[in-house]
């Protein structure tokens, strides 16, 4: 009988494994992993870059131990390199080297810093968006002032009814052009009721001819009342002041402006004597323009001369216009002739709505390419306020300006805001309540300055996101890992390609979440995240997402913080919300976002635990380390190239010492051959892997009498534990 005092490795191993939670909270209450693990905490976010982290000692040796790169702690300017590495580059120096393990410590740092950029992919688009959505706004807007107008003109029997009602008010004034703010009511009741026919009337003597139209569109008399029998304005007078109001104030090409300028036109050409009559009225010879595709700066007598002059007409090269005109040479109609007939009035309509729609939602589409194409290459206020071409580069055709799309995107007048106030608004930090932009009390300007990413100095710098941009393409290079591994051919193709769709999804959403009910309620992002982490995302329902974003990461009895699985503690800790689910700026660190702050300490934790069980059993490490790293193998040469797991591979199969010295493939292929690797996912496999090794350690060992060899060997023992004994069974069913 073969009899034994100490414990076997596999029993040591679920010891720690069976309330692994347990094993690192003490583990991590150690005075010495304590007071390093504070001094980590507290000093990462001080350091700026690679030369002040390697040549802080305390600091860097804590870093190398959790991701296990201890031995390399004296490499300095090695593993500098390995930080200034692109982590997300297939080619750079981290990712080339064989063991992942450099790739994992490049990737949970970012010495390069995220891109800074005036405004992300979805801030632009959200401009564009709002930019383009204005102009159906708009249209709502005129059509709503236009009845509330027509609707209350009726009840107006005294200017004062007019002049008090303040939306009406400026519905007069502004369907005339003139300022609605600084009109005092006591001057437009002066207009209003001056004597048209005294040439030193109020609205006689004004400075534009428009006071004197505005008095022409209401009948009210000197005293301010409406003569019996007569209202404040005529059917004629309230529709003529509805076409003028829609014309003032729209900016691009609706149904609405259209029509109404097509009213406009059949009612004036109807008057109209002679071609000089049309030219003469700046909005008829903007209509004649666009429907013949005329240059706005060809002189009115020009156009007019193409109206009536077979001479002038094909000197110019132009002789359409006559077509759709009755004058005569002499630039008059013949007796009962009208400037145009019925026919040709219909056809020229057909013409100008083509030109009309067609040239200005041009106008339109090119604002919102000129804006996206430019704005990308904006670095700073300063460029984004003379980011335009000169006005004689070919590609600039007269675009509208880039802050000008913003403004109008912002419901902001471009006349309404100077460049200094603009440049000001921009440079404010939007979370200081006692920032320019926060004390002007006008939410547009709050929401202009949060559209964009410049500093106090004027300068593009980098965007708060829900997710840090180098932290999200970590998820996203493990997601694809986790959806392609162990696949290959068509089967890899294909599953590649659906996994790029969810993560340029996930990329995008990430631009545009700003707080944490918007992501646990996208089950999509969700579950990008749960696989990412090698989590079933159907083990995770919507409610749990929400208690572990609300659990607070510095309590350890939080909900998040009791879950069995740290990886949940990492993934909220990844996230820029603060306690209220809102973006704040406050986690994002410098080299190290707060959730790879919180992935090396649980790495250093386990770490510490994996080698303080060495200490006693090498064993029980090697089988801790595997049974953590196996979730993250995804092919055999990262079994190779990690020697704690070349170690337990070839201790589990019982490969001599010269398996390390065949051709690399045929290790590889050894690997494939004796591990099924596509199953180190699933922890059942993993832990019928760690049994053999464990038993066939302590064989080749000696550390104990081997459970498995006694068995074989017909012998018992009784200090044999249960779990050894379950162990061997599994082992030798398998």
């Amino acid at each position: 009988m073969t009899t034994t005092s100490t414990l076997s490795t596999y029993t040591s191993y679920l010891i720690v494994n069976r309330d692994m939670k347990t094993s690192l909270s003490r583990v991590a209450s150690e005075s010495t992993v304590s007071s390093d693990t504070a001094y980590y905490e507290a000093n990462i976010g001080k350091i700026t870059n690679a030369d002040d982290f390697v040549d802080d000692y305390r600091l860097f040796s804590y870093a190398m131990k959790a991701y296990g790169l201890e031995d390399m702690t004296y490499a300095k300017a090695f593993m500098k390199k390995v930080l200034e590495s692109d982590p997300n580059d297939s080619s750079s120096f981290a990712n080339s080297l064989t063991d992942s393990r450099y790739a994992d410590f490049a990737k949970a740092y970012n010495f390069s810093g995220d891109t800074k950029v005036a405004q992300t992919t979805a801030q632009a688009d959200t401009v564009t968006t709002a930019y383009q959505d204005s102009f159906d706004s708009e249209v709502t807007n005129i059509q709503s002032e236009v009845s509330y107008f027509n609707a209350n003109i009726g009840k107006v029997d005294n200017v004062d009814d007019l002049v008090n009602n303040d939306e009406m008010r400026t519905y007069v004034l502004n369907a005339f052009g003139l300022d609605a703010t600084y009109t005092s009511k006591s001057y437009l009741k002066q207009v209003l009721t001056s004597d048209l026919d005294d040439p030193d009337s109020v609205a006689n003597k004004a400075s534009s001819d428009s006071w004197k139209q505005l008095a022409e569109a209401f009948n009210f008399q000197s005293d301010g009342t409406v003569a019996d029998g007569e209202t404040a304005q005529t059917s004629d007078q309230t529709d003529d002041l509805r076409l003028d109001y829609i014309y003032t104030q729209s900016t691009y090409p609706s149904n609405l402006l259209t029509q109404a300028n097509q009213e406009y036109w059949e009612k004036h050409v109807a008057e109209a004597t002679s071609a000089t009559d049309i030219t003469n009225d700046p909005r008829m010879l903007d209509y004649v323009q666009t429907a013949f595709g005329l240059r706005d700066t060809m002189l009115a007598s020009s156009v007019a001369s193409m109206m009536y002059s077979q001479t002038f007409a094909e000197t110019i090269g132009n002789t359409k216009l006559l077509d759709y005109f009755n004058f005569q040479s002499d630039d008059t109609l013949a007796d009962g002739d009208t400037a145009q007939n019925a026919d040709q009035i219909s056809s020229l309509a057909s013409m100008y709505k083509t030109n009309f729609q067609g040239d200005q939602a041009d106008a339109v589409s090119d604002a919102v390419s000129n804006y996206t194409t430019r704005i990308a290459n904006v670095t700073s206020v300063d460029d984004f306020l003379t980011s335009n071409a000169d006005d004689d580069d070919e590609n600039n055709n007269g675009t509208t300006e880039i802050w000008d799309v913003a403004l109008r995107a912002y419901g902001i007048d471009p006349d309404d805001v100077s460049t200094a106030k603009l440049r000001k608004v921009l440079e404010s930090d939007v979370d200081d309540k006692k920032s320019y932009v926060n004390q002007l009390g006008d939410d547009r300007y709050v929401e202009l300055a949060k559209a964009f990413n410049f500093d106090s100095d004027g300068n593009a710098t980098t965007p708060l996101l829900a997710q840090s941009e180098h932290v999200t393409a970590d998820y996203a290079n493990e997601y694809l890992s986790q959806k392609t591994r162990f696949l290959d051919g068509t089967e890899e193709t294909d599953a590649k390609d659906a996994a790029n769709d969810e993560i340029e999804y996930y990329k995008t959403q990430m631009e545009s979440i700003t707080n944490v009910d918007q992501l646990v309620s996208n089950s999509r992002l969700t579950d990008f995240l749960a696989e990412s982490q090698g989590i079933d995302p159907d083990s995770v329902t919507e409610d749990q997402w929400k208690q572990m974003f609300d659990s607070d990461l510095d309590d350890p009895d939080s909900y998040v913080n009791q879950q069995s699985n740290s990886k949940f503690a990492e993934i909220v800790a990844s996230f820029n919300f603060d306690s209220d689910g809102n973006l704040t700026p406050d986690t994002l660190g410098t080299v190290q976002q707060r959730g790879d702050v919180l992935k090396t300490v649980n790495n250093y934790y386990e770490q510490t635990m994996e080698e303080e069980q060495g200490d006693s059993n090498e064993g029980v490490r090697l089988a801790l380390y595997f049974q953590r790293k196996a979730p993250d193998i995804t092919n055999a040469y990262d079994i190779l190239g990690d020697t704690a797991l070349l170690q337990f591979f070839t201790t589990s199969f019982s490969l001599s010492s010269y398996f390390s010295s065949q051709d690399l493939d045929k290790q590889a292929a050894s690997v494939e051959k004796f591990i099924d690797l596509d199953k180190l996912g699933d922890p059942d496999y993993v832990e019928t892997l760690v049994q053999r090794f464990t038993a066939l350690y302590d064989t080749q060992n000696s550390t104990t009498d081997s459970p498995a060899l006694d068995i074989l060997q017909g012998t018992t023992s009784s200090s044999i534990s249960a779990d050894t004994l379950l162990a061997v069974a599994q082992l030798n069913s398998g």
